[in-house]
């Protein structure tokens, strides 16, 4: 077997859990993530394909502030997660602790199928027809809602408190976590449509709509298509796993539905929200003036997130390019949406 630098890290993490180098079958990088090591290992026993997580060395990478530790937050949303869907991985083993020998890890079982996005830019044999695109959007939004009904341990905000400990009201929570992208925009000279003070400024004007939220719910907030598996036949598919799940918090549910809508509109997305509908205990999802205040400070905060991580990433030009030409515009957009809706409650 050759082994390079992440296999080596996952041979040592395998023998870390008993298991021996003759039971190993394959080991291969698994692409898509950009921030943690992600492998896949088939072992000989055919008890079901592993993926081992590992993040970066500590001097590996420049971290945001609210990236330490993020395979607590991984393992929290799974084992959180598992008793509400089987769409999700079963984590199998972890080490969290910084100082382990091996380094924290995560071993989960393989989610079955390939990326959304595959079936968007793929191949010819790797479409989706309209229908089955309406009926797997439909199946997402009654997934999604099944994630929704967790409730946290008493508090808001990241599970490995990157951020500080649990907030008790979310208010404190998202304003913690909006000040410290803010905070790293400055640190790296983060390009954004307006300067740090006067988004800090609007996002706290607006604040007081988050006291609505009374209820820490399990919150995924990157459920993109890159990181939503589609398995099956064609005519026959299904959602084969929610996964990449470091990002989660406990939250506002509403705050899913950005990162559902990436660089859209979730109010036009008529497929998912009946499936979610279907299966929320509050039933169809009410469009009023909290919500919509909240969904522009949501998208606020993950479009600041994808253009200040674009600095320590070191992302290359084309796509530091890309992410202003798409992402910048809807930082605005969401900023006048604050602004207007501010306006509105006065």
């Amino acid at each position: 077997m050759e082994t390079g630098g992440s296999t080596d890290a996952t041979l040592a993490v395998l023998r870390a859990v008993g298991v021996a180098e003759d039971r190993i079958a394959a080991i291969a990088p698994l692409a898509g993530g950009t921030f943690n090591t992600v492998t896949r290992v088939t072992l000989t026993d055919g008890d079901g394909d592993w993926v081992v997580k590992t993040p970066p060395p500590a001097t590996a990478k420049t971290l945001m502030s609210y990236e330490r530790d993020l395979l607590v937050n991984e393992v929290e949303f799974y084992v959180r997660a598992g008793g509400s869907t089987t769409a999700v991985p079963r984590v199998l083993h972890s080490e969290l602790a910084p100082d382990a020998p091996t380094g924290p890890y995560v071993i989960m079982s393989a989610c079955p199928g390939r990326p959304w996005y595959d079936f968007i830019s793929g191949a010819a044999d790797r479409t989706l027809s309209a229908a089955e695109e309406r009926r797997l959007r439909s199946e997402l939004g009654r997934i999604v809602a099944g994630l929704h009904s967790v409730t946290g341990p008493g508090g808001f905000g990241y599970p490995a408190q990157a951020l500080g400990p649990l907030a008790p009201t979310w208010r404190q929570a998202f304003t913690a976590m909006t000040n410290a992208v803010l905070a790293d925009a400055d640190t790296y000279s983060a390009r954004l449509p307006r300067p740090t003070d006067r988004i800090r400024a609007l996002l706290a004007a607006a604040s007081p709509v988050l006291d609505d939220v009374i209820r820490p719910a399990l919150v995924h907030f990157d459920l993109w298509q890159g990181n939503l598996l589609v398995d099956g036949e064609p005519g026959a598919r299904t959602i084969g796993g929610i996964i990449d799940g470091e990002r989660m918090f406990w939250g506002d549910p509403a705050a899913d539905f950005v990162s559902l809508a990436l660089l859209g509109d979730v109010e036009k997305d008529e497929d998912l929200l009946a499936g979610y509908a279907s299966s929320a205990a509050d039933g169809a999802v009410v469009f009023d003036s909290s919500l919509r205040l909240r969904l522009a400070l949501y998208r606020c905060y993950l479009y600041l997130i994808m253009l200040v991580e674009t600095v320590p990433r070191r992302s290359p030009a084309e796509t530091r390019q890309w992410v202003w030409r798409e992402v910048g515009p809807q930082l605005e957009s969401a900023l006048v949406d604050v602004e207007s809706a501010l306006r509105t409650r006065e």
